[in-house]
């Protein structure tokens, strides 16, 4: 009966230590979006902690300062995290093989992941056992170290885009600033340039905010910038190009709103954020009629040529935005982004859309 015990134990060790092996693999290594049980409880974790005190805080810019430390904590609490779990799987491991006593155990697992080298096995058992946590102790330290430059690099690209935007369409990001700021720089013809480069960076935050999870909550270097309301502006923009201001077709826009809706959709799908992947032209928006209305005639007071039938073009608008409706605002929501127009500055009614964090289902 001791034997199976020791049997059991031991498995119940390797079994811990190979799952939090492939947690890290699984959040560092593999190069497309895939839940993680042991990402998301420390991630969870640290945001019910900073939820005590954002509970406390009253203005945004305070709230935007603590929220800043919210990724880069919790990204340095992984590897603490696997560590600890490494520990304990190899003291079962360790345990199972004779060490006498749990403390020894703790002990010797201690010695071993962290290379301090004061205890050590006396059979050829425990030592393979000390040379392989040593080393998974090494590797999961090395994938941290490796894994931080590749995600600056992507957020690096990410903020360079977004600070741009801000020229182009003000802080906090507006398409109807967008358009006239173009109209009145006569550059209306030129927008093209900036479809194109906008589909390019949905592509790449699609690819690296799977993949590295961690950067949908990096904030920006400025408080009232956010890259989930900057897309909201390009694809609010592109969608009133396309649908209400007079200028010839161009079908770079169409692209550009494709590739956005695409890209948050996918964002959306790692947070198990509910939408419909299959809307209808039709089907109901978050921007009102009145909304809209507003803004054309924002748009018509600075000159920007409008489209006659503004009924048609009210359902063409809808028509494209029914696409990122939704998970653009469940995505300004789940960053907590600054409030901007059209985006952060509403909430989804939807109750169990107080995200903030949920494991993919």
């Amino acid at each position: 009966m001791l034997l199976l015990l020791h049997i059991v134990v031991f498995l119940l060790g390797a079994s811990l230590v190979v799952y939090t092996l492939g947690s890290a693999i699984r959040t560092f290594v593999l190069p497309r979006s895939a839940s993680d049980m042991v990402s998301f409880m420390v991630f969870l974790l640290v945001f019910r902690i900073f939820s005590i005190g954002l509970s406390r805080v009253q203005s945004y810019e305070r709230k935007d300062r603590m929220l800043a430390f919210y990724a880069p904590i919790s990204l340095l609490a992984l590897p603490v995290v696997w560590l600890a779990l490494v520990l304990i799987g190899y003291m079962g491991m360790f345990w199972a093989l004779g060490v006498s006593s749990w403390w020894l155990a703790f002990n010797m697992s201690g010695s071993s992941l962290l290379t301090l080298g004061f205890a050590q096995g006396n059979d050829i058992f425990k030592i393979l056992l000390t040379f392989s946590e040593a080393a998974a102790g090494l590797i999961l330290v090395a994938l941290l170290i490796s894994y931080l430059p590749t995600m600056y690099s992507a957020f690096s690209r990410r903020e360079s885009a977004v600070s741009m935007l801000a020229v182009r369409a003000g802080t906090p990001p507006s398409a109807v600033t967008m358009l006239t700021r173009y109209y009145s720089l006569q550059k209306l013809d030129k927008l093209s340039e900036l479809w194109e480069t906008w589909e390019m960076w949905f592509v790449d935050v699609e690819e690296s905010h799977t993949s590295l999870a961690a950067l949908s909550f990096y904030r920006s270097p400025r408080p009232q910038r956010s890259w989930v309301t900057a897309a909201g502006a390009v694809l609010d923009a592109a969608s009133l190009i396309t649908s209400t201001v007079d200028v010839p077709h161009d079908p770079q826009a169409g692209l550009c709103i494709q590739a956005g809706f695409l890209a948050l959709q996918h964002v959306a799908d790692f947070f198990s954020i509910p939408y419909n992947s299959h809307p209808q032209s039709d089907d109901p928006i978050r921007i009102t009629r009145e909304e809209y209305d507003i803004a054309c005639e924002q748009l018509a007071r600075e000159g920007v040529p409008l489209k006659a039938d503004r009924e048609q073009t009210w359902k063409d608008f809808a028509g494209w935005r029914v696409n990122y409706d939704t998970v653009l605002i469940a995505l300004a929501t789940l960053t907590m982004a600054p409030e901007a127009p059209w985006s952060s500055d509403r909430r989804l009614e939807t109750p169990h859309l107080s995200l903030k964090l949920r494991r993919r289902q």
